[in-house]
């Protein structure tokens, strides 16, 4: 795979082009304006369209309105989906869970984390998030900070357990573990393929001419389904390792052998 083999180049958010809730660094700005000079650049990932702006697009550096425009927003793992145009942010869809299966998800959450002594009481923000088309819990609340993020849960059994348990709440649900500390609810069979694929009817560009970089490419991983639909995939430790490797890929003119989790 090559540049010229390249149209579309998507990332998730959160320990791929920045830590966890965090700003880019002014490196990665500066390399996915120059990503965006040459392909469509899409980022997917489980946060609202409010920590993209403010993690991602307040931080990029002064940029040509066309360069902008190739830019593919797709917040709460795709279920939403947003374009950047004349100075403006514009809605191309955004779905939404019905009152009923936000209510029950929202109670599943609550219920199952404290009969599973999850239900953190040291917290930093809300502990259940309706982002409208998907609820997310964040053990911790949504501004913790990395540190305790990091110590809560690194063998991810934490996870896999209250997500297991909310499932069997909410079966006509999607229920699938998000970042380092989260565990996110959508509908069924709308996940980050589902944004891919969404992507590839917007823009009219092939999924094997796309190619995604992200941190969780592991059969656990909330980036595994876009591995599963056959797009082409890189995996990255933290943003440094995205930044070495977009830096490696636009100098190099053509794409390192791909690394999968």
């Amino acid at each position: 795979m090559t540049v010229s083999d390249i149209r579309l180049v998507a990332f998730d958010l959160d320990d791929t082009l920045a830590p966890s809730k965090s700003a880019i660094d002014p490196t990665i700005g500066e390399l996915l304006i120059a990503l965006a000079a040459r392909v469509e650049v899409a980022i997917i990932s489980g946060g609202r369209l409010e920590q993209f702006t403010a993690q991602v697009i307040d931080r990029l550096p002064a940029a040509d309105p066309s360069v902008l425009a190739r830019f593919h927003l797709l917040p709460a793992c795709g279920t939403q989906y947003y374009r950047l145009r004349d100075g403006a942010i514009e809605t191309v869809f955004a779905r939404s869970l019905s009152a009923d299966q936000r209510d029950r998800t929202i109670a599943a959450f609550e219920s199952e984390a404290r009969r599973l002594g999850l239900w953190e009481l040291e917290t930093w923000g809300d502990i259940v998030e309706d982002r409208g088309s998907q609820i997310t819990f964040s053990a911790l609340g949504q501004e913790a900070p990395i540190e305790a993020k990091s110590a809560w849960d690194p063998s991810g059994a934490k996870r896999a357990s209250l997500r297991a348990a909310v499932a069997e709440r909410v079966p006509d649900l999607d229920v699938r573990s998000g970042g380092s500390t989260s565990i996110d609810v959508t509908e069924q069979d709308v996940d980050k393929a589902f944004g891919m694929r969404e992507l590839s009817r917007s823009t009219g560009i092939p999924l094997d001419q796309m190619l995604f970089i992200g941190d969780r490419l592991d059969p656990e991983g909330n980036d595994y389904p876009v591995r599963a639909l056959g797009v082409p995939c890189h995996a990255v430790t933290g943003w440094q390792d995205t930044a070495a490797y977009l830096a490696e890929l636009l100098a190099s003119g053509g794409v390192p052998a791909v690394r999968e989790a």
